[in-house]
């Protein structure tokens, strides 16, 4: 069959069911004018020549080209989509009254498609309940922090054939799916502007030959995708072997595609009309399509926002993603021309982390000026608003300037006479995180037992040692070190924050730096400087050890709420095992 006698008689069968017209694709349009293919269709017997309708054989002649399902995809976080995106997938949004993967469900069953999959990872539980609503099945990706989509449609490989694929945060304004579909293709539009979007080009009969970024102008690849049996085969061929190699774990699936494309199935452009096919990268590109995310975005983050500065929904604008921290999740705004930064609490750090106290130091510390920027924290839901500074650097660990500028810090904490009811005890603390990760897994601390045997030998040597505690940050790792062009130097993130062994403080930058013992050694002098004594240059070096392990249990506690912590976790117990090895001979 041509593609021409295709879309008339797919065209004819949609007309049928009341859905004539419904996906506004121009190149279809153009084949309905093809009276000669029309004519040709009626001599072969598939079209009644009395009423325009499809013969049995016509309708026979269309089953090769059956859609058989639907996969779309919704496991991503959106962390461009921030904030709306920290409380709910962005697939949920509503968007003029529908949510967004509700209103695809409901026109992929318009047109026939009931075997719809959802492929979930970012708070998957939310999207449960479609499953009761419109009987559709789930696939979970657990590695949607760490992987990109390309995972996910491995992960979907066995419902791949004849398949729609689809990404949950599309928006049609008219229908855009079929019971039938000729070949493989990429919806898509013309623009006349650069977007962030993949640009490609076609030959004379519409076939993908060129995908690449960066245009000015031109076909960009939106919305939906279909692929036939053939196309999904190959597809799964290459994800497969790039399994064992990783080039695309990290990437989108067109990008495979776009490497791949000689040795692919042919994959067509389907150019849909201007206005037809949205999908919304940013908050700002939402406010622009739908008015009501102007005044009222039913966002609690949002209301928070508006509370603290008194001024109206519209006034906060401007919101940037900032990268997710091992903790907490980050956003920045602007309001009357200022930006600030809104920190949202991480999954699981309520057992860990008590946010009054975290607000107490927080007024302490602006107080003494060793952090101006804080303006609000919540201490029931852990939200807190700080100003934000454009202009610094981070400390250089290998730079000693830097180092003597961080120590001057700490010495100015550490004797600054504030004191709190509350703080870090790292070695008793190791252990209450420990019993959480037991009532997890009873087993899994099995093999830490040594290390942690050895790390309470070393506390026990510090004990009454005459090192007495003060007013501590507790989180001294370089990215909460600020050092402005003028020199001066801000020390943000109190959550561990109290009245604790200085040790603590010294002792993380020691860990995060990962620096040597000569090296450590030179450290702790310039902190204790005529303080020093071979007994406080010991409890220090001690401390590097036990607030290392305490990040390492720290680490494994993150991990088991869903956190992916990386290489900072072999860090730290590599750290603490080096160095307890070395103090305890």
């Amino acid at each position: 069959m041509t593609k021409a006698e295709f879309y008339v008689l797919n065209s004819l069968y949609n007309g049928s069911l009341g859905r004539a017209g419904c996906s506004a694709d121009i190149e279809k349009n153009k084949a309905l004018a093809d009276y000669e293919v029309y004519n040709g269709l009626i001599d072969q017997g598939l079209i009644k020549q009395e009423s325009s309708g499809l013969t049995a054989a016509g309708i026979a002649a269309l089953e090769p080209y059956r859609v058989r399902n639907a996969v779309i995809l919704a496991a991503g976080a959106s962390t461009r989509f921030i904030p709306l995106s920290l409380e709910q997938p962005k697939g949920l949004f509503e968007v003029k009254g529908e949510k967004l993967i509700e209103r695809q469900i409901q026109q992929l069953i318009e047109a026939g498609i009931r075997d719809i999959t959802l492929v979930l990872g970012y708070k998957k539980e939310m999207f449960y309940y479609l499953e009761e609503k419109y009987g559709v099945k789930f696939i979970i990706n657990d590695s949607f922090l760490i992987k990109n989509n390309i995972e996910s449609l491995y992960l979907a490989r066995n419902e791949l054939g004849n398949s729609y694929v689809c990404v949950s945060d599309s928006y049609f304004v008219e229908n855009p799916f079929n019971q039938f579909e000729y070949q493989s293709f990429n919806a898509g539009v013309t623009v006349h502007h650069e977007t962030p979007e993949m640009y490609v080009d076609t030959d004379s009969d519409g076939r993908i030959i060129c995908m690449e970024k960066g245009r000015e102008k031109g076909q960009i690849l939106l919305g939906h995708t279909y692929w036939n049996a053939e196309f999904s085969e190959a597809f799964i061929r290459f994800a497969e072997k790039d399994r064992s190699i990783g080039k695309y774990a990290n990437a989108f699936w067109e990008w495979l595609v776009r490497d791949q494309l000689d040795e692919l199935p042919p994959f067509y452009f389907r150019e849909f009309a201007d206005g037809n096919v949205f999908e919304f990268d940013t908050f700002e590109d939402l406010r622009q399509f739908d008015t009501q995310y102007l005044g009222h975005t039913h966002s609690e983050i949002i209301r928070n926002i508006k509370l603290v500065f008194r001024c109206d929904e519209e006034d906060i604008a401007d919101f940037r993603n900032v990268s997710k921290g091992m903790t907490n999740t980050s956003f920045i705004f602007r309001i009357d021309g200022v930006d600030y930064i809104y920190r949202h609490p991480g999954d699981g750090t309520e057992s860990i982390i008590s946010r009054r106290n975290e607000k107490k130091s927080l007024i302490k510390a602006k107080e003494i000026n060793i952090d101006p920027t804080y303006i609000y924290a919540d201490v029931n839901e852990g939200w807190k608003i700080s100003v934000f500074i454009p202009e610094f650097r981070e400390p250089d660990y290998g730079s000693f300037e830097d180092s003597k500028k961080i120590l001057a810090v700490l010495r100015s904490l550490h004797s600054s006479g504030v004191r709190v009811d509350y703080g870090m005890r790292p070695w008793e603390d190791a252990l209450d995180t420990e019993e959480l990760l037991r009532k997890k897994n009873p087993e899994c601390f099995k093999e830490y037992e040594d290390l942690k045997h050895k790390i309470g030998l070393l506390y026990q040597k510090t004990i009454g040692d005459g090192v007495e505690k003060c007013f501590c940050h507790g989180d001294t790792y370089q990215p909460n070190w600020m050092i402005r062009p003028d020199g001066s130097v801000i020390l943000i993130d109190w959550e561990y924050s109290g009245y604790s062994d200085p040790g603590i403080d010294v002792g993380y930058y020691i860990v995060d730096a990962m620096y040597d013992f000569d090296e450590a050694e030179r450290f702790i002098r310039e902190y204790l400087q005529d303080s020093y004594t071979e007994k406080r240059f010991f409890h220090f070096m001690a401390y590097t050890a036990i607030i290392a392990y305490y990040w390492f249990v720290w680490a494994l506690y993150r991990e088991s709420c869903g956190a992916v912590m990386g290489d900072a976790l072999t860090n730290w117990r590599d750290m603490a095992e080096k160095y307890v090895d070395h103090l305890l001979g």
